[in-house]
Parts: C-alpha cells; sequence; structure tokens
C-alpha cells in the first residue's frame, strides 16, 4: 500500500470569486480536473458553511477517486484554501497525475502564496 499525498495551503488567492463559495461549480471543476489528469472520479460530495458574520462563507469539495481522494477547502472572508490529493499506488503509479490535478488546482486559485508539502506514504510491496 503506496501513495503519494500532496497538500497545499494557498494564501492571496485571485480566483473569481465563484470558486471559493459556490460548492457546486468548486465539485464540478474538480471532477473535471481530476479526470483531465488522468485520474478517474467515482463519488463526491460538497457543501456551503453558513454565514458566520465574516463575510461570505466557505466551502468544501471533495472527489472520491477510484485512486483515493481529492479535498478542497475555501475561506473566502481570508482569500485561501487548503488543497488535498491522495493517491493509491498500488495496481500502478498515479504520482504524475497527482501532480498534474494539483497544478490544474494551483492555476484555478492563483495565490500569491503557496505552502506545499509532499509525502510517500507506506512502502512498496505492504
Amino acid at each position: 500500500m503506496q501513495g503519494l499525498h500532496l497538500t497545499a495551503d494557498l494564501r492571496g488567492c485571485r480566483c473569481d470569486r465563484l470558486w471559493l463559495v459556490d460548492s457546486s461549480a468548486l465539485a464540478a471543476y474538480c471532477i473535471a480536473a481530476a479526470e483531465c489528469s488522468g485520474l478517474s472520479a467515482v463519488a463526491e460530495v460538497h457543501h456551503t458553511f453558513e454565514a458566520a458574520g465574516r463575510g461570505e462563507a466557505g466551502v468544501t469539495a471533495t472527489v472520491l477517486l477510484a485512486e483515493s481522494h481529492l479535498c478542497v477547502h475555501t475561506w473566502p472572508e481570508l482569500d485561501a484554501v487548503t488543497l488535498d490529493v491522495y493517491v493509491c499506488n498500488f495496481l500502478a503509479d498515479h504520482s504524475a497525475s497527482a501532480h498534474r490535478l494539483m497544478d490544474l488546482l494551483l492555476a484555478l486559485f492563483k495565490p500569491t502564496q503557496d505552502e506545499r508539502h509532499s509525502l510517500v506514504r507506506g512502502s512498496i510491496g505492504t
């Protein structure tokens, strides 16, 4: 059970506001981006949170992939986003697809700052 887990914390996102507040639109984009990256979307869940008095509420979009998952959380009041892409490399190496998906998401949100992490999980043959 070996896989690649990519995360990114984005600040100063200069994207269209739609991507930070419309969970349906964001989920549809995530599915298309995953498939464009060579990954297979099998289900999705998205949610818009209630505004807490600090402007528009954020959203979460999660896509279940045949290869694992993608999850996006937004904070429009901070122009911030967190990204989580995990792929299992059990039957094939999906690492390049995970990187392509992350690149598409970074291009969508257009952050002025990003902090990225990459973690190889598990080991070959376990």
